[in-house]
């Protein structure tokens, strides 16, 4: 780094980290993008807040997906939105009880690739009708793709944005699941029309990104060595996977529903009718074991009961012992 790298830097982030996410994008995600549209942020998070501020005004109707992300409800609720669940089934995000509950909403709030917290990736055709309703009402589609980069039984989907030809998708990444989350390094790719509006909320916000993670990571993606780690990690979460699927098959049996096990790093399990997730989850927490209750990701009724169990920081051999501790904890009356 030279001693202009000590300066304030790019609003957008800097230069040679957006072309290189720029092209991983284009070859790994499908994505239509030039470097001038990709914006480094400090995590989806931010990509989430700016991306409201420029959006968004009080009262805007917003689809988010039921159930869904906390953050994006939080990110959303600051700006004083109205925020209109939309049910997820085993297609993603049912398009048409959104367009009947609110069809004029400013903007769509989803994780087609890997639905958070269920799991299941949105069809092809529920995809094109979210893009047809957005390009027939003026509304915006919030897309992110927090670890789309993770699938086991087949390729990694294109991304939605891929798929827009009308530029209404604002495409979110982030680094937090593929490297690690105190980088607190993302990105948002905006459309063309809409860059100076959200370098006019960054500069009132923080004045752009810190410089010199980025100058390192560009190094490490344009050198090769993210590539070869997507590959090896992909490799290791498919055997935690799916030695957390064969476990939870062993020991519960038809007690549970596995959802969500093809792709990322968590499943969802469900609980039986009745059963109280948010008990159990803190039972767990006084055992060491640590999953998130489902029902925690409910705006408003609860229609499963279930556990997050994230495995991506959990080695194979610790599975099963982790498994035991479950079983034992849902037997307990």
């Amino acid at each position: 780094m030279d001693a202009k790298s000590f300066h304030y830097g790019d609003l957008l982030g800097s230069k040679a980290l957006r072309e290189t996410i720029a092209s991983y994008l284009r070859t790994a995600r499908a994505l239509h993008c030039d470097t001038d549209q990709v914006m480094i942020v400090s995590g989806s998070q931010q990509a989430l807040e700016i991306s409201a501020r420029v959006l968004l005004d009080p009262g805007s109707p917003v689809w988010i997906e039921e159930p869904c992300y906390r953050g994006a409800r939080d990110a959303f609720a600051l700006t004083g939105c109205r925020l209109v669940p939309v049910p997820v089934d085993e297609a993603g995000v049912d398009v048409a009880a959104g367009i009947q509950r609110c069809r004029k909403a400013r903007a769509a709030f989803v994780t087609p690739s890997h639905q958070f917290p269920l799991g299941v990736t949105m069809s092809a055709s529920r995809r094109f009708q979210l893009l047809e309703w957005a390009q027939n009402t003026g509304s915006w589609i919030l897309e992110d793709d927090y670890d789309g980069e993770y699938r086991y039984e087949s390729l990694p989907i294109a991304s939605l944005q891929g798929l827009d030809a009308n530029g209404r998708v604002i495409y979110i990444g982030t680094f937090s699941k593929v490297l690690f989350p105190s980088l607190r390094l993302g990105y948002v790719v905006i459309p063309s029309d809409l860059v100076d509006r959200f370098l006019a909320i960054r500069r009132a916000m923080d004045l752009g990104p810190a410089s010199f993670y980025q100058e390192v990571l560009a190094d490490f993606i344009r050198e090769g060595h993210f590539a070869r780690h997507i590959r090896r990690m992909r490799v290791l979460y498919g055997e935690r996977r799916s030695a957390l699927v064969e476990s939870i098959s062993r020991e519960l049996g038809s007690l549970v529903e596995v959802l969500g096990g093809d792709a990322g790093m968590h499943l969802v399990v469900t609980l039986p009718k009745g059963s109280r997730d948010v008990e159990i989850a803190k039972r767990a927490a006084a055992q060491n074991l640590w999953m998130w209750p489902l029902s925690r990701s409910y705006m408003g009724v609860v229609s499963r009961s279930g556990l997050i169990l994230g495995f991506g920081s959990t080695a194979v051999e610790e599975i099963p012992r982790a498994l035991r501790k479950l079983r034992n904890l849902l037997a307990v009356k």
